[in-house]
């Protein structure tokens, strides 16, 4: 993996301060949590895949739409979609850091749910202060900058991902075996889970490119295993279809979420730490239900791209450190909202605006 230049890296020492805000001072506010707790992550991985799969299990098999079916649905979606955003902390890991971790979490969950971690690659641009909020970050469309046909297009994306992924692996994967210059080709236009498709995935000299077929072609068999059931008739095309409602009810939770992990003001302009901090969304309402719909903490978004490595965790040990240590003008007070339907609500309002009202920083130049 492509080394990922955060906040939190020696080298930013040198960032320039803020008046209102200072990255050594919040940085010795939480030094001490930066340190991962293998069983915290042991734990919670396999209890909540136990879950899903277990639910996933009973949905698929329970004939007709019952009370139990549609519990299990649920229970099943909330639950993938918490064990399928550790793709998210293994992204963020050091080379070789928890390496038995990211070994099962991609065979047990990677591989099922054709969602191998190497696919998550793209991530470090969204960390890039070169990249973030350009058309060079996969995870990031101008909603918030009077864009609202850009907001259609995020959620028109939702019931055609599961497709395009079984697509991508049963078919593209044995191509680019046999034909050697589709390869390339295919892993930077086609091996990514991104919002916006003109990003292209900058390979590193570095990557563990066998690794990575491996992995791929692991979610090719899974992909051939399940076609030939449904031809033998051993799989009736409903169970595929009750597969692929799951696969609609977890992306679209994740789709909920990044709604509410940033502003999306910028029009394509490259952003500074700073301006990415004050881009992204801290919510501290209702801890539960917010948990279930920011799954690993990650409802600690600002404070994520403020420090990237630290351990989910942790986030809300920092979080509480942060906001009782830094002056109440800091920038990082800004970020934090009570709730989900505040922020996508103030989305919507610029989405729907003037681009030219929506985007701060042009119309500030």
């Amino acid at each position: 993996m492509a080394e990922i230049l955060t906040m939190d890296s020696p080298r930013d020492e040198m960032a320039p301060e803020h008046p209102a805000f200072s990255f050594r001072e919040a940085r010795k506010l939480i030094g001490d949590l930066f340190v991962h707790n293998s069983f915290i992550y042991w734990t919670d991985m396999l209890l909540t895949g136990a879950v899903g799969y277990g639910c996933a299990t009973c949905f698929l098999k329970t004939p007709g739409v019952t009370w139990l079916s549609a519990a299990a649905y649920l229970i099943a979606g909330f639950a993938l979609f918490r064990v399928g955003s550790y793709i998210h902390e293994i992204t963020h890991m050091r080379t070789g850091e928890m390496l038995k971790f990211r070994i099962a979490w991609n065979v047990l969950f990677g591989i099922p749910l054709l969602m191998p971690s190497f696919f998550y690659e793209n991530h470090i641009d969204h960390h890039n202060s070169r990249h973030y909020g350009t058309v060079h970050d996969g995870e990031y469309l101008p909603i918030g900058a009077g864009r609202w046909g850009q907001l259609v297009l995020f959620w028109m994306q939702v019931p055609l991902l599961p497709v395009y992924i079984f697509l991508r692996f049963l078919i593209g994967t044995p191509l680019s075996f046999c034909y050697p210059p589709l390869r390339k080709w295919l892993l930077e236009h086609m091996s990514s889970f991104v919002i916006n498709f003109k990003h292209r995935l900058t390979i590193p000299n570095n990557a563990p490119l066998k690794t990575w077929a491996w992995l791929e072609f692991a979610c090719f068999l899974r992909c051939f295993a399940l076609s030939v059931a449904v031809c033998v008739g051993f799989r009736e095309p409903a169970y595929v279809f009750k597969m692929y409602c799951i696969a609609v009810l977890t992306l679209g939770l994740n789709y909920i979420r990044n709604m509410a992990a940033h502003h999306y003001r910028n029009d394509g302009e490259a952003m500074s730490h700073l301006e990415q901090l004050e881009d992204s969304v801290n919510i501290e309402g209702m801890p539960v239900v917010t948990e279930l719909f920011f799954p690993l903490h990650l409802r600690y978004h600002a404070l994520h791209h403020l420090f990237p490595s630290l351990p989910y965790h942790n986030l809300a040990k920092a979080h509480r450190r942060l906001m009782a240590g830094l002056p109440e003008n800091s920038i990082y007070h800004r970020t934090v909202y009570k709730s989900f339907w505040s922020v996508v609500s103030e989305l919507w309002r610029d989405a729907t605006s003037e681009p030219k009202a929506a985007n701060n920083r042009a119309s500030a130049a």
